[in-house]
């Protein structure tokens, strides 16, 4: 317990070291399929300054593909995507609500990007219908559905009611599990985005019940994060945690561990969560790693864990010059910056 201790404190002596700008955030690399879901409040938000801002942000965390709500000015998206030389973006609908994407077009391969729920029947349960990204990455097949649930409500759901906040998202919710069940059983699927409702509310109240109960084939990988400190959350303002990356048993039955976290720009900004909240959005993204172990388990033993910590130190320490084991920068050595590197996976 002592040596996993003092493997914290340096994880957290390195990072200290790291400058507070923009150009000093980092999330996605080459070993790991790098997913995100942004709220990003009406973009622009202030303008031209929102834009620069988001080129930046893009730029530095090297995201594979981002899903993203309330897109409002298509025009400086376009100009925005114009400077991001390695993406390629998807908004066009049959009615036009907001949701985009934004991907890697040298390392996703696109096969299909489509709206589900979109006839009148369902207009009350999706204020936005959801987006399907069909994708290869790697050889493997994905689906990335996109969301924005109804907003709003008073905390209580009324099973009763049609036009309750909380029961339009609750019936939202079932509708998507309803046609991953239906449609995509078997495949790699991954839905995201400002689901607008707290995952870790008790039941009756819980509108995410019924994906909960089917842990088997479902799990919020940022159930952790609602469950915990509120400095983690991704809606400061309430506060609350409202943006959510589900995935199927497809994938988390052959990955034992994810990374995922909160992406807390504001902490890169001189001005703070004040200067965020002014010119880029009022949420902040939530991503999520899928990760080949292999580059990252250096144990071998199929987890990702403090234990691969320690065994990096003592690759390190027994001359990693050596070994091809643990170079995870590929510069043909181990050394402190491998560390580094594990460190911002675990």
């Amino acid at each position: 317990m002592k040596i996993k201790y003092v493997i914290v404190l340096l994880c957290s002596f390195f990072s200290s070291f790291v400058a507070q700008s923009l150009n000093e955030l980092s999330y996605g690399d080459e070993h790991s399929l790098d997913i995100a879901t942004w709220n990003i409040e009406w973009f622009p938000k202030n303008d031209e300054t929102t834009v620069n801002y988001v080129i930046e942000i893009i730029n530095s965390l090297e995201f594979d593909i981002l899903g993203i709500q309330e897109l409002d000015d298509t025009t400086m998206f376009n100009e925005m995507l114009d400077s991001l030389n390695s993406y390629t973006s998807f908004y066009e609908s049959s009615w036009f609500a907001g949701l985009a994407y934004i991907y890697r077009n040298d390392v996703v391969q696109v096969n299909d990007i489509y709206e589900i729920y979109t006839t009148a029947p369902f207009w009350n349960a999706f204020p936005r219908s959801p987006m399907i990204m069909d994708l290869n990455f790697a050889g493997e097949r994905y689906f990335i559905i996109n969301n924005h649930f109804k907003c709003c409500g008073d905390g209580v759901l009324d099973y009763d009611d049609d036009s309750d906040e909380e029961n339009r998202r609750y019936t939202a919710m079932n509708l998507i599990k309803a046609y991953v069940d239906e449609n995509l059983t078997g495949e790699k699927v991954v839905v995201l985005g400002d689901l607008n409702d707290d995952i870790s509310e008790p039941h009756p109240n819980n509108v995410f019940q019924e994906i909960l109960n089917d842990s088997n084939n479902y799990q919020f990988i940022d159930l952790p994060i609602a469950q915990g400190d509120s400095s983690e959350w991704s809606f400061p303002n309430w506060p609350s945690h409202l943006d959510h990356i589900l995935v199927t048993n497809e994938i988390f039955d052959n990955i034992n561990d994810f990374h995922v976290k909160t992406i807390k720009i504001d902490e890169y900004l001189e001005g703070g969560w004040n200067e965020y909240d002014q010119n880029i959005s009022d949420h902040r993204p939530v991503a999520i790693k899928i990760t080949s172990l292999p580059y990252f388990d250096i144990n071998n033993d199929g987890y990702l864990n403090e234990d691969d910590l320690i065994d990096m130190l003592l690759l390190i320490f027994e001359n990693g010059e050596e070994t091809n084991s643990g170079d995870l920068n590929f510069d043909s050595k181990v050394d402190i910056f491998d560390l580094i590197l594990l460190c911002e996976h675990l």
